[in-house]
């Protein structure tokens, strides 16, 4: 199960303290055979390189073994992405996917967190796509994601290799307001700590009203 000594029910409020410890967690790894670090995570890892090539929301991004580096070509990468970049690649266990969705109350700890999820995803979910339902398929297929079958409007989303995340939105009525969720594969605590969910799950929603607005 992903967890970590130092990161341990710590926040983002403090992101370079935070991706400092991630590579503190990833130069750890030096030990342990980076093939098979790759393989748990379904990436690719480069030995003349001794980098990882890690795919996150459709783009590729490099990470340098042991050192944590985390970069793109001509691109500066956020800090919350190389953290979770680095948290993926740190807790890994190559699981197999369950193909059984889960909440995110059902996570880890997923009680302690269910603020910060609900108010970075399914908030800005609802209100960016309740009433637009068709823009959340089209955002989603640009994302590199597909179309769900849950709800009334609903789209998967692999953001790692190993972690799906299906969307969901149900339509409103005259009595009732649009409503929405997000859900998790089975496996989900055996790829990244539960926050990183939260986390996560706000990023895709923001990088989706961005796609949306494109379209």
């Amino acid at each position: 199960m992903a967890q970590f000594k130092e990161f341990k029910n710590k926040t983002y409020l403090n992101m370079d303290v935070t991706l400092g410890i991630a590579q503190k967690e990833f130069a750890e790894l030096a030990e342990h055979d980076p093939q098979t670090i790759a393989f748990h995570a379904g990436v690719r890892y480069l030995d003349e390189e001794s980098e990882f090539i890690v795919p996150f929301l459709n783009e590729e991004y490099r990470v340098r073994f042991p050192s944590g580096e985390v970069y793109q070509q001509g691109k500066e990468v956020p800090l919350e992405k190389q953290i979770l970049i680095l948290h993926y690649l740190s807790s890994a266990e190559g699981v197999p996917l369950k193909h059984q969705w889960i909440s995110f109350k059902e996570l880890p700890s997923g009680q302690i967190y269910i603020n910060p999820f609900y108010n970075r995803a399914v908030r800005p979910l609802i209100k960016h796509f309740g009433e637009q339902p068709d823009q959340l398929i089209r955002a989603a297929l640009s994302l590199g994601g597909e179309k769900g079958d849950k709800g009334d409007v609903s789209v998967k989303i692999t953001i790692f290799p190993m972690v799906p995340i299906t969307y969901i939105i149900w339509l409103g009525d005259d009595e009732f307001p649009p409503s929405g969720n997000v859900l998790f594969d089975a496996s989900a605590a055996n790829y990244l700590p539960t926050e990183d969910y939260a986390m996560a799950s706000g990023m895709v929603v923001y990088e989706l009203k961005k796609l949306a607005d494109k379209l």
